[in-house]
């Protein structure tokens, strides 16, 4: 298997219904952090704003969201009927995507590492 180095390469490899979920979920990425580096990281489509914001990835069954665990614990209401791990988050193929709610995890995460930057800095 070719290694995937760009995000285009990555959701054209594709069809169907996780290929329109997968650009709906860049699309809105790229709405809710617009000055976000992408990238490929691990494998799939990867997004930088002061480290890390999130990735995500298209699975047999579902689609894979990985902001990581501080945004799984402010979002637990929200998220409940979500299968999740450790930091990630599973969504269904089948259902819409909750672009709302994805939105609002991705400015939480912008904020947060926005934060931890000037924390960082005045050290």
């Amino acid at each position: 298997m070719k290694k995937i180095e760009e995000v285009d390469n990555y959701l054209n490899a594709f069809e169907g219904e996780a290929s329109a979920m997968l650009r709906q979920l860049r699309e809105e990425v790229h709405k809710s952090a617009p000055d976000a580096e992408e990238s490929i990281g691990y494998g799939m489509p990867a997004y930088k704003y002061y480290g890390i914001l999130l990735y995500f990835a298209a699975y047999k069954k579902h689609i894979g969201f990985y902001p990581g665990s501080s945004v799984l614990k402010a979002f637990t209401d929200e998220l409940s009927e979500y299968k999740k791990a450790k930091g990630s988050i599973q969504f269904p193929l089948g259902k819409p995507l909750p672009l709302d709610l994805i939105s609002a995890m991705v400015k939480f995460k912008v904020i947060e590492n926005r934060e931890k930057r000037k924390t960082a800095i005045k050290k």
